[in-house]
């Protein structure tokens, strides 16, 4: 594996994506993906994202196998295996509107799969760790509502359950024949409410601009896809069930959502943001 950061002629590449937090480029030679973080990010940032991508891979999970450390000399990120003929699962749904339920359903199975995978706990750190982490160390929230998390945290099991971070429809991706988890930088492990808590949010709370340049799909599209696909992670259409597990998630997503916005935004949410989440606590 190799650690050191190689600079990388831009030309050599085609830009071929843009997420919330960095831009993709294809190799003309049609073998690599570059993934560069946009400014702002760190190297310190896109080394830990590459060491963790290593630990998924090499943990046998399916993911494009990451290659090396890079920088265009100004931004920094990672090459990777470039996939041929991949989708994503939102831009299946996006072209193809009728294969909501089919995709939401393939994804729940997807989903509870990695969730069932006991994770490398010496190579991946447990996720309610960095969520402290960031409350005793950041001042990116108020007083009461830095308080409010602890206490949560404090009764958070801390399970070895393999974690993507960052679970959504646009981070995985199928070639025709397999299936394979992307963007694994903020892979962890822990309780799978993690996951299912911050997914929640998105698919309740995006605004339709932001589900167009995010997903490429409607925010009614995002909700539908959660009412497929969170029964069909469950096991259970029983109304009763669902909605004890949907309130089970609230506390998590709302501990989480002010790292996940400094992490992409690089600042605090609005004061009164903070009146409403604090309410998914309970």
């Amino acid at each position: 594996m190799n650690c050191e950061v190689q600079k990388i002629n831009l030309d050599e590449y085609v830009q071929t994506g843009e997420g919330g937090t960095a831009l993709a480029y294809t190799h003309k030679n049609g073998l690599s993906l570059v993934k560069l973080y946009i400014p702002g990010f760190t190297a310190d940032k896109a080394r830990e994202e590459f060491l963790i991508a290593r630990a998924v891979f090499e943990l046998g999970l399916p993911t494009p196998e990451p290659y090396r450390l890079v920088t265009d000399g100004e931004r920094s990120g990672a090459e990777y295996e470039l996939i041929k003929n991949k989708r994503s699962f939102t831009r299946i749904i996006s072209e193809e509107p009728d294969r909501l339920e089919e995709i939401s359903i393939r994804f729940a199975r997807k989903a509870r799969e990695l969730h069932a995978k006991p994770a490398d706990t010496t190579r991946l750190q447990s996720y309610k760790q960095r969520i402290e982490q960031f409350y005793r160390e950041k001042d990116m929230v108020p007083e009461f509502y830095k308080q409010r998390a602890l206490q949560f945290l404090e009764q958070v099991p801390d399970t070895p359950n393999c974690l993507h971070g960052d679970l959504h429809i646009g981070n995985i991706i199928t070639d025709g024949n397999r299936e394979l988890w992307i963007d694994v930088g903020e892979f962890a492990y822990g309780a799978p409410e993690w996951d299912l808590g911050l997914l929640w949010r998105i698919t309740h709370n995006l605004s339709e601009q932001r589900a167009d340049h995010l997903f490429h799909i409607t925010s009614e599209m995002m909700t539908s896809h959660w009412n497929v696909f969170f029964p069909a992670y469950l096991g259970t259409t029983d109304p009763q069930v669902i909605g004890q597990a949907t309130k089970r998630l609230l506390p998590y997503a709302a501990a989480k959502i002010p790292y996940v916005v400094d992490m992409s935004q690089h600042g605090p949410l609005p004061d009164e943001a903070f009146q409403r989440l604090i309410q998914m606590f309970g």
